[in-house]
């Protein structure tokens, strides 16, 4: 049986139990006394390994097996976590992660892991030396009949939650081929290939071995439910949780499945053509005004809506996902740096599209090394200035409005605005004669290619490409990035982001002949042009609105389009947290779903575009860029 097919399934549940052990290993860390972690450790290496075993990744299983004596012997003698240990499984569980990605495409042998395993089974000898124990051997059941004859049935049942069902029933036929001929496979191993194979099968096998031996020898194929042995049923006990509760029955019916990212991504393209067809549908019925057609154009618009909202609450995913690889980041880093920094996360269970998602990992890892290396002081630094000597980083993740808010705070050193001035006006960047930068002109300093303040580059910063990635990633997923700084007291960056890329609600602009698409998210209100009194600030043109100075754009004269506006003209008021501006257009031509897509402007395009759609007449339009325009 070809088990390649298992493989991006087997990488997938590896990599989430190589998270689990990160996490684990740094709550150990907190709590060197407990044992609760190390418990779960020797879990997760122990599944890995089981899982390598079954896709015939000797390397992976190796270390893994090593990694699993080690974290035995720490669970039996209950010793408290060392520097040195930690250390020791912080790399053994790297090694893992790297054995598994070149396993999987096949370049196993490249894997060099040989110091790893020396220094595994170096502190697993030193151990049991101490007097750690080695698991016992299984001592044979009280009033076993003497072993039966040749030719027994033995009946399995994989845990209903059991990955690679079809390769693990391979796995159980081997161990049982290890004790004597075996035939009678029902189904055929055929159907372990498909999806039909419930991991429920049989086998016949002639050995004269006892039935607790030949038991134990399938379960050691692992996520065996229940071993029926010459019609004496062996049922493993239910799996226990943390905590003490047992799991599910193996029975209950499993409500989730794992689906391939690519299919959603081709369930949300085609939704998005249905979208367009759906707005040509009901320009077309408004037209034609008959009844029948109406109803159907009702009845559509209804249906793709809810398929719409389906897909999209599909491809929704927890934060937490991306979160959890930087407790680890943040930990390596204040060690290199000689600093004491305590990290939280919050908010982990609000969700993002999937797409989203994947594209943050790169800006909030460079704003957390910014935030450890630039943010933090050391503990030396920080006692003169009357703190405590431990550091505070946080990451947090909350709902607003149509809108997800991804803050990274630091109760560090803070910015020096000073020392940003300076440089900037040695730059050119800002006006010789300026003498103080706001949170929005600092923010644009800081975003632009190749600054940096840093006096040496180093491993962790100094080549001035952290914060303009992190901005130009986030303004092209349709997001904007606030910063606000007090010197001494420490910063925060605050990322907003749409909840989903594919599919938003936006209004409708005119200007001149051409109509422009504005999300949304970020339209706050609009006034009209004319009838609020206009002021002038900071050189600007602005209108006060409730107590609050809003700053216009005239998009006509932005966009450099000919001919006189009309008399009257609309403001949309867009609000990105604290920031507001008024977009004047020279009409609203109502509200729309629309299906963004990519949009590579041509050089020398204002950035003030985030990309594209296809209106219902088939006629495209760009989608304006709320944060270009602030």
């Amino acid at each position: 049986m070809d088990l390649s097919q298992y493989a991006e399934l087997f990488l997938a549940e590896s990599r989430e139990h190589l998270s689990a052990c990160n996490q684990l290993l740094l709550e150990w860390e907190r709590a060197p006394a407990s044992a609760a972690p190390v418990a779960g450790l020797f879990r997760a290496v122990h599944t890995v390994k089981g899982m390598a075993a079954t896709m015939g990744y000797a390397r992976v299983t190796d270390l893994a097996h090593r990694a699993e004596n080690l974290l035995d012997l720490l669970r039996r003698g209950g010793r408290p976590a060392t520097d040195d240990l930690l250390q020791l499984l912080f790399r053994a569980r790297d090694a893992l992660e790297t054995a598994v990605e070149l396993s999987v495409v096949g370049r196993e042998d490249e894997i060099d892991v040989a110091d790893t395993l020396a220094d595994l089974d170096g502190a697993a000898a030193e151990l049991a030396s101490r007097g750690g124990h080695t698991a016992p051997a299984p001592a044979p059941a009280p009033g076993v009949e003497a072993p039966a004859t040749a030719g027994r049935l033995v009946q399995v049942t994989l845990r209903s939650d059991a990955p690679l069902k079809g390769g693990r029933a391979l796995l159980v036929l081997k161990r049982a081929q290890a004790l004597g001929p075996v035939h009678g496979v029902t189904p055929s191993e055929a159907v372990f290939e498909t999806d039909e194979f419930d991991g429920r099968f049989s086998f016949r096998i002639d050995a004269s071995t006892a039935a607790p031996d030949l038991e134990r020898a399938v379960r050691a194929a692992g996520d065996v439910e229940h071993v029926t042995v010459g019609g004496e049923e062996r049922r493993a006990p239910a799996p226990v949780a943390p905590g003490g509760a047992t799991g599910p029955p193996a029975e209950a019916k499993s409500r989730h499945i794992r689906v391939d990212l690519r299919r959603l991504d081709g369930l949300m393209d085609l939704i998005g053509e249905l979208v367009t067809v759906r707005g040509r549908l009901n320009e077309l019925a408004a037209y034609a005004r008959d009844p029948a057609i109406d109803d159907v154009a009702i009845q559509v618009s209804r249906l793709s809506t809810e398929l719409q909202a389906e897909i999209i609450q599909a491809r929704m995913t927890p934060v937490w996902q991306v979160f959890d690889r930087f407790p680890r980041l943040v930990r390596d880093l204040a060690r290199e740096l000689g600093k004491q920094v305590v990290f939280r996360v919050e908010g982990k269970e609000i969700e993002l599209d999937r797409a989203i998602l994947d594209e943050l990992g790169d800006p909030l890892l460079h704003l957390l090394r910014n935030a450890v290396d630039h943010g933090m002081e050391t503990p030396a630094e920080r006692r003169r200035g009357g703190k405590a000597p431990e550091g505070e980083i946080v990451l947090a993740a909350v709902r607003e409005r149509a809108s997800v808010a991804i803050s990274v705070t630091d109760n560090g050193r803070g910015i020096a605005r000073g020392k940003i001035l300076e440089r900037a006006k040695r730059d050119g960047v800002v006006d010789a004669h300026a003498e103080a930068l706001s949170d929005d002109q600092l923010l644009r300093v800081l975003a632009r290619p190749g600054f940096s303040t840093a006096d040496a580059v180093t491993s962790v910063s100094g080549r001035g490409v952290g914060i303009d990635v992190a901005v130009t990633r986030i303004r092209a997923l349709g997001g904007s990035i606030e910063i606000r700084s007090e010197e001494g007291k420490g910063t925060t960056f605050v990322l907003r982001l749409p909840v989903t890329l594919a599919i938003v609600r936006a209004l409708i602009a005119g200007v001149g002949t051409e109509r422009y698409a504005l999300p949304l998210t970020y339209v706050s209100e609009t006034v009209e042009f004319g009838v609020q009194p206009t002021t002038t600030v900071e050189g600007r043109e602005a209108i006060v609105l409730r107590d609050r100075v809003v700053p216009l754009v005239h998009l006509r004269r932005l966009l450099g389009v000919i001919g006189d506006a009309p008399t009257r003209c609309p403001i949309i008021v867009l609000e990105m947290g604290e920031r507001r501006s008024g977009i004047v257009v020279d009409g609203m031509l109502g509200q729309h779903e629309i299906v963004v897509k990519g949009f590579d402007a041509p050089q020398g395009t204002l950035p003030v575009f985030s990309g594209a759609t296809i209106m219902g007449d088939g006629i495209p339009a760009l989608i304006l860029d709320a944060g270009g325009l602030l």
